[in-house]
């Protein structure tokens, strides 16, 4: 029997890294709770059991030792390798030396003043023979990577550690280390990250993930280092979600591809090397190893060559393995425009379609650009699969704005969220009412973050759900737009505006639920992070005034010290036993 404890005890691979020689992949296990993380070590031929060989997190190889950090520190097994008083972000092994990124040691000020406080994490060098730490930059920097030869780094810095106009603003540099000089490779697309490098006849390229704009989701740029031109070679109906840094040649990408994830080689074309639900990749070039699920098996660690079937070589969560899973179907419809869309529906276990119709849940995915892959189902927020086990249909839809589909069905929300994208969801439910799977007086939405957002839209436009589950949602752009850490350039190209245009009307309050709140009728759980940075907290208690005065029922969940992820695990227990109890009662 599935239960609320089951799900946030069990334990999830990630972060894979493969040892130089080939043979053992090391990867971090933590439960979904978020406790005390894990290193653990198994042979890539699968051979070898598993073995525990730490605490800690972020494994990382040099040529001849693994580190990892624990408790912002970067240890080996023997123990730490040096002190230092603020946290370590990330780092590198190189053969010399140890690079890592972290702020000053010096603690930050009880005061906080905007034009002195701001504090850059940068980049700093550690000797293991001498001992001796030095700063290689002062900028604020948020990406590294090694070249092969250890001979340089690229770093990608911001102008300012605030995300706004930080990750606006990025560039992408090279920094040489035997010489200590910098060149500068000019400004790089919006969040641009996950550096790597790779070289053909031409020389040395530096390739990096990155939006061409603030919506429409990740390309592929390479930078010729000879020329410092930035380049964009993904096709407009790509979705490149990953890249891995390979020995030689050049580097492995990962594309989402509709329901599926494809892995593919840069320059390749559209031949793909490997289909399947990848959430991680490491790879030397010949070997690759990822963590990945099916619809009804847990996340694993899986290696093999490059092009042949791979070997699961973790078995994190054996516990899992005997629990009979609602069936997980693949879906494929038009939009009411003739967009084709596609997402999933979860039965509840060991029924089919004929015994509907059921009470539906639809769950909302956040982003907007993400997406449903037909993969595993199981987590702290409501998935699918806790929801089936208490009876449910639950509705998975992929709207325009997300993963999958390309650029432009991206960027089609942008200053339009609720809009079409809300459009899509309802083209899935009827049509899953219309085919009797669903049943029309039974309807229940959820979501989180940019799902929790469509909730609240939804009950605002329509009055057809009997329950909706609104978590870590958005009400109102324009507020968003001042409180929100991603700043109001971001959060005005979602929702249209950011209220210092002029007097208004503004664009952002027709796209905000808050405005439609007088027309709700269907009973809210809203959900909430006390420390949530991202869709500060006023969000919950704005919508949730509201919903008071219109004498909508409802009630207001407040975790303390959470933020825009609910990660203790007697918050997440909460959360899954009280959305449960709620769609019970009210479908």
């Amino acid at each position: 029997m599935l239960t609320a404890e089951l799900i946030v005890d069990s334990r999830v691979p990630s972060e894979p890294a493969l040892s130089p020689d080939g043979r053992w992949i090391a990867y971090q296990v933590a439960t979904i709770a978020k406790g005390s993380p894990e290193i653990w070590l198994a042979g890539v031929d699968g051979e070898e059991k598993p073995r525990k060989l730490a605490e800690g997190s972020s494994p990382r190889w040099s040529p001849d030792s693994l580190y990892f950090l624990r408790d912002g520190l970067i240890h080996t097994e023997d123990g730490p390798l040096f002190a230092w008083r603020s946290e370590i972000t990330a780092f590198l092994p190189m053969r010399e030396r140890i690079v890592f990124i972290a702020e000053d040691e010096t603690p930050a000020a009880e005061i906080w003043v905007w034009s002195e406080s701001l504090r850059p994490a940068r980049l700093r060098s550690f000797d293991p023979r001498t001992g001796e730490i030095t700063t290689l930059l002062e900028d604020h920097v948020v990406d590294v990577a090694r070249r092969q030869d250890d001979g340089a780094l690229a770093v990608v810095t911001w102008p300012t550690p605030e995300t706004d106009p930080g990750a606006l603003e990025p560039r992408l540099s090279v920094l040489n280390l035997e010489s200590g000089e910098r060149r500068d490779l000019g400004r790089s697309a919006f969040e641009t990250k996950s550096p790597v490098w790779w070289r053909d006849g031409d020389g040395w390229h530096i390739t990096y993930l990155a939006t061409p704009e603030i919506v429409g989701g990740w390309a592929v740029f390479d930078v010729p280092v000879e020329t410092g031109e930035h380049r964009n070679l993904t096709p407009e109906v790509a979705c490149p979600i990953r890249l891995a840094q390979v020995d030689s040649g050049a580097p492995l990408v990962l594309v989402a591809d509709g329901l599926d994830t494809a892995l593919h080689r840069l320059g390749a074309g559209e031949v793909s090397l490997w289909r399947g639900q990848a959430d991680a990749i490491a790879s030397n070039g010949e070997i690759v190893a990822v963590v990945l699920s099916t619809a009804h098996r847990p996340v694993d660690v899986h290696c093999g060559l490059i092009g042949e079937p791979l070997t699961r070589v973790s078995d994190t969560a054996p516990e899992l393995a005997e629990i009979l899973w609602g069936s997980q179907e693949r879906l494929s419809y038009k939009a009411s425009d003739g967009l084709t869309l596609d997402g999933l529906l979860v039965l509840p276990p060991g029924k089919t379609r004929a015994d509907g119709p059921f009470s539906l849940v639809t769950v909302v995915h956040g982003g907007p650009y993400d997406r449903y892959a037909d993969r595993f189902m199981l987590g702290w927020f409501p998935s699918a699969q806790w929801l089936a086990l208490a009876g449910h249909a639950v509705f998975l839809p992929n709207p325009r704005g997300g993963q999958g589909h390309g650029h432009e069905f991206a960027a089609s929300v942008a200053g339009r969220v609720g809009l079409e994208e809300w459009s899509d969801h309802e083209t899935g439910i009827d049509l899953l009412i219309a085919e009797g799977v669903a049943d029309p007086e039974r309807l229940g939405i959820a979501g989180g973050s940019h799902g929790g957002y469509m909730t609240a839209w939804a009950v605002g436009q329509t009055r057809r759900f009997k329950a909706a589950l609104m978590v870590a949602g958005i009400c109102d752009w324009g507020m968003l737009a001042a409180t929100g850490e991603l700043g109001p350039l971001v959060e005005a190209a979602h929702g249209g505006s950011i209220g210092w245009e002029g007097t208004g009307p503004h664009r952002h309050d027709q796209l905000s639920p808050i405005s439609f709140a007088s027309k709700i009728e269907t009973p809210v759980l809203i959900v909430h992070g006390a420390e949530d940075t991202n869709v500060p907290l006023s969000q919950a208690e704005f919508f949730h005034r509201a919903l008071r005065h219109f004498g909508v029922e409802h009630d207001l969940v407040v975790y303390p010290g959470e933020g825009h992820r609910i990660s203790e695990r007697e918050h997440q227990l909460d959360l899954l036993r009280r959305a449960r109890e709620w769609f019970a009662r009210l479908l």
